[in-house]
């Protein structure tokens, strides 16, 4: 059958194109949207991670360097208020004690001790005792000013911590120390190197009696370490970064390349359709938009093929008539009895008729798709259009012409439809004419109304000769006619029904004819059933 073959087609293309559930469906956009995402992400992660890992590992190690400091700066500082404590009631530090008790303690290379005492005045220093000799890779020479052409007090230097700026803070950490506060944290050395500082009071009782300071100086060789142990980190990001490059032009740009090279080799070589069967299999947009370029070049492919069909059909159909006029005028002129020449005559006037009826549903049929397209569809009152075209044929019926009755439930709401209200106005009109064409003379035909299922439902009955069986499908193609034996040759074109099927099926509805039954079983007469879906609101 057309409508089942039809509804196959439309099935098959809506589940070609549907996409299936992902898996990653939290994840914002588009599938491949997601992938581009995940993908662009990754190598930032990795090294927002690798980052991370990094900063608390330092902050870590920094934290537990001050704290080691201050576990030491705490014990000497104890045992120089108990050893080297001296006077009554007003207590002094014992420098040379202190200081022989501050050079019992080992201190590491990268490690440095200095007491001071209550005034501030350094007392004692590890280095100092240790006879250790601050010493730094010297920087390259710097060529002279004739050899480099330029001069060298215009070029701006980044400016460079001095010693003196080292001795100000170093004063400033012990003059928080002497106020009984202890002071930990990180400061530039005297040769711009950062430093670990723990500053510890010396109490005995409440009264400050000096400062012992410890510090670090690994602080850059730390950092150094962690930034090299960065370096891998950076290296995976810039590789998936440049994998992730590298897939995302073999599933996207490639993709879209080869589409549009499919494409123009369909424009350029007047092909019928396009196909890419390994892309139409992905299961991402790509696959998605392969598969509505294949439907849609198949779609065009079978309008071309329609409209051919229809040419032929029209050629045929037209070629009847025409050669049926032209026999005639041809023997016109052969035949005296008048008679014979009102016989001859009359043909030609009804040849000339079926031609304008064919020249006119023929035109109809052509522009029914451009009507579709191009009118926006838009809520239509069902009732009250129904209700006008069954008026206008009562107001221009004529005695013995078949009647046309409205039947509408009483006190019912309106039956809206969305869609067209011309095409809408058009299947009636057709299906009217059609119940109209095989009714006996002053019978009438029925036009009902109704809704249910979330369908509304129209009917158009009447009280003729019925439609045999196996042409209730038939009778929906083009230029099919069935006339009963009587009926006048050419009346119809056999396009109104076939047209009314199409307008039923553009606006999501269907069309079908039934045969109305007595009890007995005989035929009483033709219905034919519109179904539209109902609008949601």
């Amino acid at each position: 059958m057309a409508s089942a073959t039809d509804t196959a087609k439309a099935e098959r293309s809506r589940s070609r194109t549907r996409p299936r559930p992902s898996k990653f469906r939290w994840l914002p956009g588009s599938k491949l949207g997601r992938l581009i995402l995940a993908l662009n992400l990754l190598g930032l992660a990795i090294l927002i991670v690798g980052a991370l890992v990094l900063n608390e590992y330092r902050q870590g190690l920094v934290k537990a360097r001050i704290d080691s400091l201050s576990a030491q700066g705490e014990l000497i500082a104890d045992i120089i208020n108990r050893a080297a404590t001296v006077g009554e009631p007003e207590p002094q530090m014992d420098a040379a004690l202190a200081t022989e008790i501050m050079q019992t303690f080992k201190s590491p290379e990268t490690q440095r001790a200095r007491l001071f005492d209550a005034t501030g005045r350094l007392v004692a220093d590890t280095d100092l005792v240790a006879d250790r000799v601050e010493w730094k890779v010297l920087p390259p020479a710097r060529p002279r000013e004739e050899d480099r052409g330029v001069r060298l007090d215009l070029i701006p230097r980044r400016p460079e911590p001095t010693a003196a700026d080292a001795e100000k803070a170093l004063a400033q950490e012990v003059s928080e120390a002497l106020k009984g506060r202890r002071w930990s944290g990180m400061r530039r050395g005297p040769d711009g190197d950062r430093v670990v500082s723990v500053s510890i009071p010396i109490r005995h009782v409440k009264a400050v009696l000096g400062v012992i300071t410890l510090e670090a100086s690994d602080v850059d060789e730390i950092i150094a370490s962690e930034r090299a142990a960065l370096i891998p980190f950076i290296l995976i990001a810039i590789g998936v970064t440049l994998a992730s490059s590298i897939l995302l032009n073999s599933l996207v740009a490639q993709p879209v390349n080869r589409l549009a090279r499919a494409a123009d080799s369909v424009r350029l070589s007047r092909a019928r359709a396009i196909s890419l069967p390994d892309l139409a299999r992905r299961d991402d947009e790509i696959g998605g938009l392969t598969r509505s370029l294949e439907d849609m070049t198949h779609s065009l492919s079978e309008r071309m093929d329609a409209i051919e069909a229809f040419a032929a059909d029209v050629a045929h159909e037209i070629r009847n008539p025409l050669t049926s006029l032209r026999s005639a005028v041809e023997t016109l002129d052969l035949v005296h009895e008048p008679a014979a020449r009102d016989r001859l005559l009359n043909i030609l006037k009804n040849d000339v008729q079926r031609l304008d009826r064919l020249v006119t549903d023929i035109s109809n049929a052509s522009r029914l798709d451009a009507e579709l397209s191009r009118d926006q569809p838009k809520m239509v009152d069902l009732g009250r259009l129904v209700g006008d075209i069954v008026a206008l044929y009562q107001a221009t019926a004529k005695p013995g012409d078949v009647r046309v009755r409205l039947e509408l439930t009483p006190g019912a709401e309106p039956v809206r439809v969305l869609g067209r209200e011309g095409p809408l106005g058009q299947i009636f009109r057709n299906l009217i004419d059609n119940a109209r064409s095989f009714s006996p003379p002053g019978d009438e035909v029925t036009v009902a109304l109704g809704r249910g299922g979330g369908r509304v439902a129209a009917t158009v009955s009447d009280n003729g000769p019925g439609i045999p069986p196996e042409n209730l499908e038939t009778i929906f193609e083009r230029f099919y006619t069935s006339r009963p034996k009587g009926a006048a040759f050419g009346g119809n074109s056999g396009l109104g029904l076939s047209i009314a099927r199409q307008i039923a099926e553009a606006h999501g509805g269907t069309l079908q004819a039934r045969n109305r039954t007595h009890p007995d079983g005989t035929v009483q007469g033709a219905i034919f059933i519109l179904s539209l879906p109902e609008p949601v609101l």
